[in-house]
């Protein structure tokens, strides 16, 4: 950081140039993530959950609401830090970013802030196209405005590091197809974990996804698969965690200066 304080024209730059280029792949960055969802719905809510029993009186087509919303959150959120960090590596302007009069405070909440922005805005499209198809109640929305806000800061910042790791675009993608999508798919996105037979549910409850969906279906019909105390618990851990990575990446300039 300056001498002058806070460079709120340089957080201000990055940000806008990261949501302009949001705009500029809107098919990729809105609308297909929107289909994918719809298909979703009409697939699993439509066909498959009229012949399936409600889940703690709330109908399958809606429960699964928060899941797919989730699923869109993490890996956008993952896509948009990742990319957008990565690009000025593969360029080489990261250079000019590190010896811009920014601090590296100052480049994380621009890079960080604008794709849990662009996240933010698709997981409120995705609930908007939801009510299309299933009716929707949200009993807490200042806990699921938190919760969204959380989250999508979160993967965010986990994507950031991704990006800074990567030394390709295949190992760009290979963390969030690998490890994230099938983290989710097994969090409980489209099921209760409390279906699961032991040890399975057990099992369940080492995978950090499960906290995060719970916790944001309980904002939606309050009810959960663990306490939203726990949820928001290992969600601030994993936001933490992510900030202790990132200073650590600045602090010795891993595969930033390299």
């Amino acid at each position: 950081m300056s001498a002058r304080g806070f460079n709120y024209h340089g957080v201000w730059a990055i940000y806008r140039f990261e949501m302009a280029r949001a705009l500029r792949t809107i098919v990729q960055s809105i609308v297909t993530p929107v289909i994918t969802t719809s298909l979703y719905f009409i697939v699993f809510g439509a066909a498959i959950g009229a012949r399936m029993e409600a889940i703690d009186g709330v109908s399958y087509g809606a429960f699964i609401v928060p899941g797919l919303i989730m699923l869109s959150l993490f890996t956008q959120s993952i896509f948009n830090a990742s990319f957008g960090i990565y690009f000025p590596k593969f360029t080489g302007t990261i250079y000019e970013l590190l010896s811009a009069p920014v601090s590296t405070l100052e480049i994380v909440l621009a890079y960080v802030g604008a794709a849990a922005t662009k996240s933010m805005l698709l997981g409120l499209i995705i609930m908007a196209t939801a009510a299309l198809f299933v009716p929707l109640q949200i009993l807490h929305p200042l806990w699921m405005a938190a919760f969204l806000i959380l989250t999508a800061t979160t993967f965010s910042l986990f994507g950031f590091i991704i990006g800074v790791w990567a030394k390709n675009f295949e190992q760009l993608s290979l963390i969030p197809m690998l490890v994230v999508t099938p983290l989710t798919f097994l969090g409980g996105a489209f099921y209760s974990i409390d279906m699961l037979p032991e040890p399975w549910r057990t099992v369940t409850l080492f995978n950090p996804v499960v906290y995060l969906i719970s916790g944001f279906r309980w904002s939606f019909y309050g009810t959960a698969d663990v306490g939203v105390g726990v949820s928001l618990a290992m969600t601030a851990a994993f936001l933490l965690i992510c900030l202790g990575a990132v200073w650590w990446i600045f602090k010795t300039g891993y595969r930033l200066k390299s």
